[in-house]
């Protein structure tokens, strides 16, 4: 879905109405600090001292909030809150939002305003404390909220039935008779997200999640099983025959199936490399999938929109999060998806072509048509920097402990470097600088460091880079004197395959997320500067001009090339993903790199989630690999 169609879909959805029956919660956000609390006099116990404290709209509220941040025309709630004080604050907030809240039924007794408590401590949430869980509605109230429904089913162009709490429906009759309304209006979007409910709805759309699909195809599954694919997507089918209505399935990270009578629709997940709270994204999810259907978008581009919408309240901490449009475009410009997950992750399922360790990823690649070629450097050629990440490691997890950075505690330590670590992976080939950005929030997230002795980017990159160059100077100084030789310091069989490319007539570029002078230093110590007659590119200080995104983008406008015609090879997920965008031919390089050839699991999971459509562990076996490129589509067989 590129940015045009995003935004014709955002003008479609100012024309909505759209009404809400549910659940209407509030989430209470009680922020203590352990350090401002005083033993109480009376009992002798340690109070809880709360810093700050905020409430946001959960359950159908935030479904509500969701749906107000994309700006259609009307928003109607249908649905039940207490006479007390979180009744009150909630519905000064809906207020707040313009919606018709003519349906929100005060019942006083026997009805508590359903909230979630979350107090946190140095960040963690702790132990929830729930209101609301023991209400039963009146007979008064269920002939309300049927008449609410109603009407809503008779004004607005699409219904929302969402149910999250345990019990909310105390009348079975409810439901048939909520049933009965929405078979009057057969052709109605009503868009279902039940967590407890899901299989007493009847004739509508609905959402939910792997585990729920599987719970409603009478399958028990743990929280902590691996659902295969294969398993989610028949319970997907299943759900659309049973009820003859689209089904959207939520995956997490994985993305959103959607089936209808087109068949079944896999929008992959998006690779999101900040701290993540998935909290409220399922909300997300559903607001934006009933504006669009309720806009006449075809379920498949639905999912779409609503995969991007939930990539921007993910990034959301400490809140229920919304996404407005431009928050949606902002993602929806250039999205990092993840590619064949169940594939990265189990290496029993690779193919490979016959007879060698090439794996191919995909199927149908258009081989045969490449005239220009992207090489990464570190990892992929040379392996002069092995070992960066143990260098990085230390330096990031220094600047976010400061002073404490040897006296922390083993908790906080391991917290920092846990963090530390799974940033790295995941931001590999990305330039420095970039990565040094994310440091300095990061710092300021811990806030261990006093605010006036945190560093910019570049006082962080001078320290990792004056840490990294002594070990890279010291292997090139060993490889001058003659102790090493041009083979300890690259990966295996990368120059021979560098040759018969260039001698094959295609125009070899280095692009690298290392500073440009040190790259092209290191191709010349190390022999294979010459082939890249395309140029040597590297960070320039400058983050708006130079990029590897920049440099494929030159490539193909420059050279007027198809995608088929320009390949990637790289051992990074940032290359994989520009790759693919633009439809190149991307090869990922999973070598271990301290032996510099033979494959590296993890290496090859993160390549294949950023697009990879072939991976080798190293070029040993460039021949085979150069008459794949240049070759018919080739296929392939399970080793």
């Amino acid at each position: 879905m590129d940015e045009q169609r995003i935004r014709e879909i955002l003008d479609r959805i100012k024309n909505v109405s759209v009404a809400v029956y549910g659940d209407f919660c509030l989430d209470a956000y009680w922020i203590l600090d352990p350090n401002g609390s005083e033993i109480s006099v009376e009992t002798g116990l340690q109070a809880q001292a709360v810093a700050r404290h905020y409430y946001s709209l959960g359950g159908a509220s935030n479904v509500v909030a969701n749906l107000a941040a994309l700006e259609p025309e009307a928003i109607q709630v249908i649905g039940a809150v207490g006479g007390d004080l979180y009744g009150r604050e909630l519905r000064r907030q809906l207020d707040d939002l313009g919606v018709d809240t003519t349906a929100l039924v005060i019942q006083s007794e026997n009805y508590d305003t359903v909230t979630f408590a979350k107090p946190y401590v140095e960040g963690r949430e702790q132990p929830r404390m729930d209101f609301g869980f023991f209400n039963r509605r009146s007979e008064a109230t269920d002939e309300a909220l049927l008449a609410g429904i109603r009407h809503a089913l008779e004004t607005a162009d699409a219904l929302i039935v969402n149910q999250q709490v345990p019990g909310s429906i105390t009348n079975e009759i409810f439901i048939d008779r909520a049933n009965a309304l929405f078979a009057e209006f057969p052709d109605k979007v009503v868009l279902l997200d039940s967590r407890h409910c899901g299989g007493k709805f009847k004739g509508i759309y609905r959402k939910t999640n792997d585990r729920e699909a599987a719970a409603l195809n009478g399958v028990e599954v743990g929280l902590d099983d691996d659902l295969p694919l294969e398993d989610v997507k028949s319970y997907a089918h299943r759900l659309y025959e049973q009820f003859n209505k689209p089904v959207f399935l939520t995956r997490g990270s994985r993305g959103i199936l959607a089936v209808d009578r087109d068949g079944l629709h896999e929008v992959p997940g998006i690779q999101l490399l900040k701290k993540l709270d998935p909290v409220g994204a399922g909300d997300t999810v559903t607001s934006a999938l009933a504006l669009c259907l309720g806009a006449g978008v075809l379920p498949e581009e639905a999912a779409e929109f609503a995969n991007l919408a939930a990539a921007v309240t993910v990034q959301k901490l400490f809140q229920t999060g919304t996404a407005s449009g431009e928050e949606v475009l902002a993602v929806g410009r250039s999205p990092d998806y993840v590619y064949q997950p169940e594939l990265a992750e189990d290496l029993r399922r690779a193919c490979y072509v016959d007879g060698g360790d090439i794996e191919l990823c995909a199927e149908a690649i258009p081989f045969g048509q490449i005239k220009h070629a992207v090489f990464d450097a570190d990892g992929t050629v040379s392996t002069l920097r092995q070992g960066w990440e143990q260098v990085m490691a230390p330096v990031m997890i220094e600047a976010i402990l400061g002073e404490q950075y040897r006296t922390a505690d083993m908790a906080l330590y391991e917290k920092v470097r846990q963090r530390v670590l799974e940033y790295i992976d995941q931001s590999t080939g990305i330039q420095t600088i970039l990565q040094m950005e994310v440091l300095v929030e990061m710092v300021r997230e811990f806030a261990i460091v006093p605010a006036g002795k945190v560093l910019d980017k570049f006082g962080y990159k001078e320290i990792y880079n004056r840490a990294l160059m002594e070990v890279v100077n010291d292997r090139i100084a060993r490889l001058e004197r003659g102790q090493l030789d041009v083979s300890d310091f690259t990966v295996k069989g990368a120059v021979g395959f560098l040759a018969a490319m260039r001698n094959r007539g295609v125009t070899l570029y280095l692009a690298s997320g290392t500073d440009r002078d040190d790259v092209v230093r290191e191709a010349h110590a190390l022999g294979y500067a010459e082939f890249f007659d395309g140029g040597i590119y590297g960070a320039v200080g400058d983050v708006t001009k130079y990029s590897k995104r920049m440099v494929i983008d030159r490539i193909m406008t420059e050279n007027r090339l198809s995608g088929a015609e320009l390949v990637v090879v790289g051992d990074g997920p940032v290359e994989m993903r520009e790759c693919r965008k633009r439809d190149g031919i991307a090869v990922g390089v999973a070598s271990d790199e301290v032996r510099r050839y033979g494959l590296h699991p993890e290496k090859r999971t993160r390549l294949i989630k950023a697009g990879a459509q072939v991976v080798v562990p190293d070029f040993s076996q460039w021949h085979d690999l150069l008459g794949l490129l240049f070759g018919p589509s080739a296929g392939a067989r399970s080793k």
